[in-house]
C-alpha cells in the first residue's frame, strides 16, 4: 500500500491514524533517506498513541521510551549509528517488544529478527527539491500485517 503525503502535518496525521490500529508487540521499521520524514512519522504515531512529551530523534541516545497516557508505550530507536544487529542486541529491545509499539528508524537489515510480524514503512522524497511530497509505502510481514489488515488500516484514515 502506498500513500502520497504533501506536508509534514499530513505525515503526522497519517501516522496518528496508524496508531489507532497499533497494539502492544508491534514492530515498525522505518526506512528513508536523511530528511525523508521518519521522525515526523514517529511524532504522529506518538500523538496517536497518547504520548504527551515531545518526540525527537534519538540519534545520540539511540533509544527512548515514551509513555503513552492510557495506551501503549512507544519505544523509538534510531539505528543509524549502529553497525549491525549485534549492536542492537545490546539495547535489549526484545525485553520491551511485547509490551510496547517499537519503531526503529534505519532498522532495515538490523531488527527483522525481533519479530516475524512487522510493518516496514518506506518514506521517499520527491526528486524535485521544491516539492515536499513524500511517498509512504507500507509493507506488512507475517499474520499481523496481512494485506487485509493493511486495507482495514487504510479504511480508518
Amino acid at each position: 500500500m502506498t500513500v502520497l503525503v504533501p506536508t509534514a502535518e499530513r505525515m503526522r496525521d497519517l501516522a496518528a491514524g496508524l496508531a489507532q490500529a497499533c497494539r502492544a508487540g508491534d514492530l515498525i521499521i522505518l526506512t528513508g533517506d536523511l530528511g525523508a520524514g521518519k521522525t515526523t512519522f514517529v511524532q504522529g504515531l506518538g500523538r496517536g498513541l497518547g504520548v504527551t512529551e515531545p518526540v525527537t530523534s534519538p540519534t545520540f541516545v539511540i533509544a527512548r521510551v515514551h509513555e503513552a497516557a492510557g495506551r501503549i508505550d512507544l519505544v523509538h530507536v534510531d539505528a543509524y549509528r549502529l553497525g549491525s544487529a549485534l549492536d542492537l542486541d545490546d539495547l535489549d529491545l526484545d525485553a520491551t517488544l511485547a509490551d510496547c509499539v517499537t519503531v526503529v528508524e534505519w532498522g532495515e537489515g538490523k531488527v527483522e529478527h525481533l519479530s516475524p510480524d512487522r510493518l516496514d514503512v518506506r518514506i521517499d522524497r520527491s526528486d524535485d527539491a521544491d516539492d515536499e511530497m513524500r511517498r509512504v509505502r507500507f509493507t506488512g510481514h507475517g499474520a499481523r500485517w496481512t494485506a487485509q489488515a493493511l486495507a482495514d488500516m487504510e479504511s480508518g484514515w
